[in-house]
């Protein structure tokens, strides 16, 4: 009888206790190199006269005179202006929202922008572009080799595009929102969260193809898909969040499979999130079509969405996962907004590591553990930026950005990251300037070694 009842009260007591949190890794700051906030590109030659301005939407009406309206942080971070002026002259190096995990073969990484300026409407004038870098992190710096602008040369877009009209037909944040890259079979394949889609295009940029999201005969939709009116229903005819899209897309090695992560939770017919998980699903690039599989990934206590994607074996992969914060703890405002301090800082800003091996009876992906992007050590001293804080950083180094949207692994002990500056709203860093474009390189032996 006691036998019994000691047995039943340890499966009552495992029935009660939380699931046990993934273990928290070190990261150490091994370089730190900086593309800085107001760097433009040259725009094509054969691209429309509208693209050589950019950002003339952003306001209420057009405004075709650069530099003439400051940017600032937004209502949600306290509308602090950020010191860079819109509309701009040419296109900016900004939004830097993946890395491909696979580098070409002149050993430089690929990169990607996202749409422009964070809507369809304020974007027609942002062109889509992936660009290839080379990252010096002993001299602080970043070389952009080459950009390739996306155009639709051959009318692979189902609908009508910004520069529909035009002869080189480039695409613009009107069209697609580009959230995350991949290299398979020699074409570049994308992550779009208007739709949401999937892109297929040759290296030089000319699209292929564009596939919808499928759940198995149902087309999974956004608000901002072309099919979308104002009579649509929340909920009946789309079910993705707006921005909630293909955020991360990840190559495993050794197949033909993409999976694509959205970035928040999907609504159900209730028109609430389906949980506080997001699911990633595969798709066969060799058959270009939606296998069926998926799972889920539970967010952390805290965290709103992820920022990207990457595989670093057959089965384990990186993912970044996010609060909306921006800005260090330390600098919280109490009460209303003002100009010394940030209203909703940054508090959650993981690396995660997870093992797509490891699929439990209800479908979810296990954590193996995370790094913790607001306490990096830096005991080398390689940081290159001062950060607003009303503590003591010295031996620590912080990564207080919104938008942190791009991780890979680069060797068996270092990953490298970077953030989505959003130009020229996002800050963190400091209180009064706009956020560079930066990238870390971390030794993070222990996270990498997981099992």
């Amino acid at each position: 009888m006691k036998i019994n009842f000691l047995a039943s009260l340890l499966c009552l007591t495992a029935l009660t206790l939380p699931a046990a949190a993934e273990p928290l890794f070190p990261a150490k700051l091994a370089g730190h190199a900086i593309i800085p906030a107001f760097t433009f590109l040259p725009v094509p030659a054969d691209a429309p006269k509208d693209a050589q301005i950019a950002g003339k939407f952003t306001g209420p009406v057009r405004n075709m005179v650069p530099e003439s309206v400051m940017g600032d942080t937004g209502a949600q971070h306290g509308k602090r202006p950020t010191g860079i002026k819109l509309p701009f002259k040419g296109q900016p190096v900004q939004g830097l929202s993946g890395f491909a995990m696979d580098k070409a073969a002149d050993g430089t990484v690929y990169a990607l922008t996202d749409n422009g300026y964070g809507s369809k409407a304020n974007s027609p004038d942002a062109l889509l572009y992936f660009y290839n870098f080379a990252p010096d992190f002993v001299a602080g710096t970043v070389d952009i080799k080459k950009a390739t602008f996306l155009r639709d040369p051959e009318f692979k877009v189902p609908f009508r595009i910004a520069y529909e009209g035009t002869d080189s037909r480039y695409l613009t944040g009107a069209d697609f929102d580009i959230e995350s890259i991949q290299i398979v079979g020699g074409d570049v394949w994308i992550g779009d969260e208007f739709g949401p889609y999937i892109i297929r295009a040759s290296l030089d940029g000319a699209i292929k193809a564009v596939y919808p999201t499928m759940d198995g005969d149902t087309v999974l939709k956004s608000p901002d898909n072309p099919s979308i009116s104002a009579t649509s229903v929340m909920g009946k005819d789309w079910t993705v969040q707006r921005s909630g899209g293909f955020e991360g897309m990840a190559s495993q090695p050794g197949t033909t499979l993409l999976w694509a992560l959205l970035e928040k939770p999907t609504f159900g017919a209730d028109t609430k999130p389906e949980g506080t998980f997001i699911r990633a699903r595969a798709f066969d690039t060799a058959t270009e079509k939606w296998t069926g599989a998926q799972f889920k990934f539970q967010f952390a206590e805290g965290a709103t969405s992820i920022g990207d994607f990457n595989f670093i074996d057959a089965t384990r992969a990186l993912v970044i996962e996010r609060d909306n914060g921006e800005g260090d703890p330390s600098l919280k405002c109490e009460g209303d907004p003002k100009p010394d301090c940030f209203p909703s800082p940054a508090m959650v800003k993981h690396v995660t590591l997870i093992d797509t091996a490891q699929i439990d009876n209800d479908g979810f992906v296990k954590k193996l553990g995370y790094i913790d992007l607001m306490d990096i050590a830096d005991p080398d001293h390689l940081n290159r930026e001062k950060t607003d804080a009303k503590r003591d950083l010295t031996g620590k180094f912080t990564f207080p950005f919104f938008t942190i949207e791009d991780v890979m692994k680069v060797d068996d002990t270092h990953i490298m990251i970077a953030d989505d500056n959003n130009l020229p709203f996002s800050s963190g860093r400091k209180l009064d300037a706009a956020a560079d474009n930066e990238f870390i390189l971390l030794d993070v032996t222990d996270l990498l070694a997981a099992k």
